[in-house]
């Protein structure tokens, strides 16, 4: 899959899905399919538009780009999303990006995708337009309530990332490089990959998740530490599972399964390791046994 901006389209007749697409779940991927084109704004346009700035995202671009280049789409063109952008009509988007640039002959969006200043433009005024074909995508459901992005942070804060993982066809992944940390989980015999997350960005709630880092299996805190004090900043914790090696500045992609437990302040450092001794078991368990 090609990643190009506007100015570098080629003309040619397309099939374009239109969205943001952030976490690329079941709902973005049913207006995506059948199109050989998908065209994404970046940043989010919320972060622009809203004074107090936008959602925390699921994906960062580059995990969005690789979701959707599972899609079998050709080309993922992204458009700057910036003051300029976000004070055009909805007529000049059609004019001069739809059909001046993409040359499109069909038009995918969701029923509730909006554009153009103070969002003015609807898939209806998409569909009135007899320049291109549109497709206008119901909202997919799930337990009889519409897949959004919002559903799908409201369960990750809630460490529910079975059911996220439901919403958005594929486990949730975090992605960061791995930070030096205070070597406490070497010392207790379960070394362990740090990443600091991202504060724009969508975490699971505090626990214990079992999860998936490439190959391996892992263990993963995701929390602030309470056995050794308050205050400390949050982090994400990897044990990586029957691997030897130096992860240290490395990029590595967490992909959450299933929540094991809650974040616990123990009474004692052997009280942890014992939980942690039970947890690894547990991920095993869980993995093995093809929970996903």
């Amino acid at each position: 899959m090609r990643v190009i901006s506007l100015s570098e389209v080629e003309p040619r007749p397309r099939h374009v899905a239109v969205g943001e697409f952030d976490g690329v779940h079941l709902g973005h991927r049913a207006v995506i399919a059948g199109s050989d084109t998908v065209l994404t704004f970046e940043p989010h346009p919320a972060s622009v538009v809203r004074a107090g700035g936008g959602p925390k995202l699921l994906t960062t671009l580059e995990l969005k780009t690789e979701l959707i280049a599972e899609l079998d789409v050709d080309e993922l063109v992204v458009v700057p999303f910036d003051e300029r952008f976000a004070h055009e009509e909805a007529s000049e988007f059609i004019d001069a990006v739809l059909v001046e640039a993409l040359t499109a002959t069909h038009v995918s969006v969701g029923e509730n995708f909006r554009f153009g200043h103070q969002a003015h433009g609807t898939a209806a005024l998409l569909a009135a337009d007899g320049r291109f074909a549109t497709h206008v995508v119901p909202l997919v459901e799930v337990d009889g309530l519409p897949v959004s992005s919002t559903r799908i942070r409201n369960l990750l804060t809630d460490g529910q990332v079975d059911a996220a993982a439901r919403l958005l066809g594929s486990p949730f992944r975090i992605r960061g490089e791995v930070v030096p940390g205070d070597q406490r989980g070497r010392e207790l015999g379960f070394p362990t990959a740090n990443l600091v997350p991202d504060p724009k960005l969508a975490s699971p709630g505090h626990g214990v998740y079992a999860c998936r880092v490439g190959e391996h299996l892992a263990a993963v805190n995701v929390g602030v530490r309470p056995t050794f004090g308050a205050g400390l900043h949050p982090l994400v914790e990897a044990y990586v599972l029957d691997f030897e090696g130096d992860l240290y500045g490395q990029r590595l992609t967490v992909e959450f399964i299933a929540r094991l437990r809650g974040e616990e302040r123990f009474g004692s450092v052997e009280e942890l390791v014992a939980q942690m001794h039970r947890d690894v078991e547990r991920t095993r368990e869980l993995l093995a046994s093809g929970v996903e």
